[in-house]
């Protein structure tokens, strides 16, 4: 008997039919996707608008405007929000020569909004450029059913425990690999520095890396690749949640490990840095916390309890290869003496840019506490 599984009504709809109108010429023109980050400081939005040529660069893309009541943005009554253009990657929805483009949002008075968070980490990533920061970032991700469920698991009980499941092959031990390698396949295309993937350890959970990406670069590259994994699941019917702990009880939860070097890290005796910026991260671990994840650490509560591969939310840790540990140095920049790290805490709805500029501010501008200065006038 087959069963039905829990998917959209949307993408029932004949693709083939579909297939016939993407085909058609555009007769020079473009289509042109803005893409934001919405008052949630979760959620993304989108919009398109025709270019009569196609945009070589993102200054050949003009500001748009939204309506920020919709998005939890702004007041009806003073609802207009400027999009500002600031990364342009290829469709690979409507293919070449159309676009999608980040975009950050302004206020009315052209300040930036309150889930604007690339407007500081762009301050403070221009301010340390010259210790070149690299970052990469493992975003993991849990695949539900239209209902709410998660993606293949029984409607009415579990699956087996944990232990099959991670790096999985088999169709009794992943769910959803057809969405998977689309959502690859579409970040190569738009040109998304994505860098692997891999099956996670609960079932229907998995993860994709971006990286390395310097600087600024990190946060634009994972919207933007969040974005297509949202935007691939329509298609599918299913639903991508970012949430960090999406299952009660013994399952693993869902986290952004973020992987950082600077440029003497990278060299040969790089590690006394690496332990240098550790001990800097030691002293400042309820700043990290707070903002880790959209909630101040509330969200991350649910999922850093100290067992499933996680540290103690309370406390901060940090060894070679410990995946129990806040940060975890790699076996192999231990034995190698110069490398890099990963901060563990994170969590898989954290907001990149947040994440980089507070690793920055913390490690390379010797912030402490829980306060951040403010650098515009510098």
């Amino acid at each position: 008997r087959a069963v039905a599984m829990s998917v959209s009504h949307s993408s029932r709809l004949n693709k083939l039919v579909r297939e016939q109108y993407m085909r058609l010429p555009q007769d020079g023109r473009v289509q042109v996707t803005y893409v934001w980050i919405d008052g949630s400081g979760e959620g993304v939005r989108c919009k398109s608008r025709t270019l009569e040529k196609e945009p070589k660069s993102i200054e050949d893309v003009p500001e748009w405007n939204f309506d920020g009541s919709s998005t939890a943005q702004a007041e009806g009554s003073n609802s207009d929000m400027f999009l500002v253009p600031v990364c342009m990657f290829r469709d690979p929805f409507c293919l070449d020569p159309n676009k999608l483009v980040l975009c950050e949002v302004l206020k009315y008075n052209r300040k930036p909004a309150e889930t604007n968070l690339r407007h500081t980490c762009k301050k403070v990533m221009d301010l340390v450029r010259d210790s070149h920061p690299w970052f990469g970032m493992e975003q993991e991700y849990t695949l539900l059913g239209i209902n709410g469920h998660p993606y293949g698991w029984p409607d009415n009980g579990f699956p087996g425990p944990q232990g099959p499941y991670y790096c999985g092959v088999g169709a009794d031990k992943v769910y959803g690999r057809d969405i998977v390698e689309s959502h690859y396949k579409a970040c190569l295309y738009a040109g998304v520095k994505i860098c692997g993937t891999n099956a996670e350890v609960m079932p229907s959970q998995w993860e994709f890396q971006v990286g390395p990406c310097e600087g600024i670069e990190m946060g634009d590259h994972l919207w933007m690749a969040r974005f297509i994994l949202h935007r691939v699941c329509e298609d599918f019917g299913v639903v991508a949640t970012l949430d960090p702990k999406p299952m009660t009880g013994n399952w693993n939860g869902a986290g952004c490990h973020t992987n950082y070097s600077t440029e003497e890290m990278r060299r040969e005796g790089g590690l006394k840095h690496i332990e240098a910026a550790i001990e800097k991260l030691s002293k400042r671990h309820h700043y990290h916390i707070c903002v880790y994840d959209p909630r101040g650490g509330r969200d991350n509560s649910r999922r850093l309890t100290g067992h499933h591969e996680t540290s103690n939310i309370f406390e901060f840790s940090a060894g070679v290869a410990n995946r129990g540990a806040s940060i975890r140095i790699p076996r192999q920049v231990g034995q190698d003496g110069y490398g890099y790290f990963e901060d563990r805490r994170p969590a898989a709805n954290c907001d990149p840019y947040a994440v980089t500029e507070a690793i920055m501010r913390t490690t390379v501008l010797n912030e402490t506490g829980v306060e951040t200065k403010d650098y515009a006038d510098h």
